[in-house]
């Protein structure tokens, strides 16, 4: 980790981070809401980033937590916990922005260029060219699985929200509306985030619809509902006027990377025989730095002298 990252604080009116979620009354339609500014104030701490990739980082980071936390019988046990991997991979600056959620709400996100600053003619972050063209690629995997799902659709806006909307209605079939802000203070000093994602279920009436298409529309911008204090079922209650919600369950969202000293040591075992002996040749330790958390591992000669004396197909 960096010595010099400065540490990022939430902003002092934001809302306590919380998860909520729910389905109307009718069991027409699904609505989650997301308040976030712990979660991505500290993951800006973590690495550098310049303000337009800081903001890509952080609607990342919702929009997996927003699509991997599904039902309570998520949270039973660890065979059942799902994990969803998003990776924009555009032809932007910003290059490829990946964030890996699960259905526990833990999560954690990098991007490849975090020093990227491009500015719209207003000021504010241009998202949409910072990533650029290219596909979203969403994989789904629970332990007891096979193998997991992969969805891939084109980025068409380059906005998350809409790009992942997109995914949503397309690949998964299932017709959706996301939302997703971060705001900024002066210097980067402190945070402000959240989101949502409504969906429709297959109960879901026409009435039913329209009432939560008016809604959604009828909000301001996530940039100005962070202006004030907001929280979670704030926002549930805004979707749902009209319709009214059945039991609502909370989680508690939290940046959590599993690297370790051994992931750090498989990392090198992926390297050519060639390239590996090199480094064994040269008797010096070499810094591995996780993308997500910037935790630097130091692996030394004699490991990696171990990691070439065992056969290829058992290093992973």
């Amino acid at each position: 980790m960096s010595g010099t990252t400065p540490r990022i604080e939430p902003r002092a009116t934001a809302r306590p981070d919380e998860l909520v979620r729910t389905i109307s009354e009718s069991g027409g339609i699904a609505v989650k809401t997301l308040i976030a500014s712990e979660l991505v104030a500290e993951a800006l701490s973590l690495r550098d980033h310049a303000p337009t990739a800081a903001h890509a980082l952080g609607r990342a980071m919702m929009g997996a937590v927003l699509i991997a936390v599904g039902s309570a019988a998520d949270e039973a046990d660890e065979a059942n916990v799902e994990s969803v991997q998003l990776q924009f991979r555009g032809d932007g600056p910003l290059g490829t922005l990946t964030a890996i959620a699960d259905s526990r709400a833990r999560v954690r996100a990098t991007v490849q260029h975090p020093d990227v600053e491009l500015r719209l003619a207003d000021g504010t972050p241009d998202i949409a060219r910072a990533i650029g063209q290219g596909p979203l690629n969403v994989v789904r995997h629970r332990p007891r699985w096979r193998t997991p799902y992969t969805g891939t659709v084109p980025l068409v806006s380059g906005e998350i929200a809409g790009d992942l909307t997109l995914y949503l209605t397309e690949s998964e079939q299932t017709p959706s509306s996301m939302g997703l802000g971060v705001s900024l203070g002066p210097a980067m000093r402190d945070v402000a985030a959240c989101g949502f994602l409504v969906q429709a279920l297959p109960d879901a009436s026409d009435a039913d619809l329209s009432r939560v298409e008016a809604n959604i529309a009828a909000l301001p911008s996530l940039s100005r509902l962070l202006e004030d204090p907001v929280d979670a079922n704030a926002l549930v209650d805004r979707l749902l006027e009209g319709l009214g919600s059945r039991e609502r369950h909370a989680m508690t969202p939290r940046f959590d990377c599993p690297c370790s000293h051994d992931r750090a040591l498989r990392t090198l075992s992926l390297l050519e025989e060639g390239e590996l002996a090199e480094l064994v040749e040269n008797e010096e330790d070499q810094e591995i730095v996780c993308d997500f958390c910037g935790r630097a591992y130091q692996i030394q000669p004699p490991e990696m002298r171990k990691l070439l004396e065992e056969p290829r197909e058992n290093r992973s």
